[in-house]
């Protein structure tokens, strides 16, 4: 089975009038600003999927300031996953920040979401203070045994629009505050995994973090995969392609090009994901 985990999808009146989120969500219209930043419903995003042979997706929308926002995209999301139970699994999503935060946490994981995500912070980075805010988010995550998928980013190389100005010492002050969470680090962790090779302490803070490969081929050479297997290992990757940004196959084509085995193929690609889920309904 072939599982993405880190898709976006969006509601009729979002895709179809943007411009309009605009003046109250400068994070959703830094990225979505320009017509070739695609929104796609849950028609295109099945489609895609059946395109591409992928079985299963993880679906959410964005990390909203708008409480109203937040609930009609969630509650898109929770409707889909309800119609199509075999093909989606849900998070619910909205700037983490917010007043309404744990209360939209406890509706969505009682509308039947898997979890909460992508959180992300794209003005403060992952400060103190911003840790501090996601707090009561991953406490209600953790009793409920849900997951929490988490923007990260690589804090040098080239500028793009999302690029949040986090430090691996705050993911890693991320990781370390919430260490019963499970939690899934967006876009590689921003690559902190290298720091698995460390002697004490890393790997055990490590426990319940996966990595997703969003975005990866706009990132990393392919030869990132191979190189994450031996440093952190196979079972902590899991395969996202943070459609519509860009299709399944792209990164399929990049994993036989960064030399992966067929197992690690296997487990990247659906395996590890399976498991995943399994063991946060248990």
């Amino acid at each position: 089975m072939v599982i993405d985990f880190h898709t976006h999808i969006f509601p009729p009146v979002i895709r179809e009038s943007r411009e309009k989120f605009f003046p109250s969500e400068p994070a959703f219209e830094l990225l979505y600003r320009s017509s070739k930043s695609r929104l796609v419903g849950v028609g295109q995003l099945l489609e895609a999927m059946d395109e591409n042979g992928v079985d299963k997706s993880v679906v959410f929308g964005f990390p909203w300031k708008n409480p109203e926002t937040v609930k009609r995209n969630n509650d898109y999301v929770m409707e889909v996953v309800a119609r199509y139970p075999d093909r989606l699994v849900g998070l619910g999503c909205f700037e983490p920040s917010g007043s309404h935060a744990a209360e939209e946490t406890r509706r969505c994981l009682a509308g039947g979401l898997a979890g909460i995500g992508e959180l992300a912070f794209y003005e403060s980075g992952l400060e103190l203070e911003a840790i501090t805010r996601l707090a009561p988010v991953m406490e209600i995550c953790r009793q409920h045994h849900a997951l929490v998928l988490i923007h990260t980013n690589e804090p040098v190389g080239h500028r793009y629009p999302g690029k949040a100005p986090n430090t691996l010492a705050q993911i890693y002050n991320l990781i370390g505050q919430f260490a019963d969470n499970t939690i899934v680090l967006a876009h590689w962790g921003g690559g902190i995994f290298f720091f698995n090779l460390l002697k004490k302490e890393v790997r055990q803070k490590f426990k319940n973090v996966f990595f997703d490969t969003a975005a990866s081929p706009y990132l990393y050479d392919p030869a990132i995969y191979k190189t994450a297997v031996e440093i952190v290992g196979t079972e902590k990757i899991l395969f996202g392609s943070d459609y519509p940004l860009l299709a399944p196959q792209r990164y399929f084509n990049e994993m036989d090009a960064g030399g992966l085995s067929e197992a690690d193929k296997k487990a990247i690609c659906g395996g590890n994901a399976a498991a995943l889920l399994r063991h946060l309904k248990n």
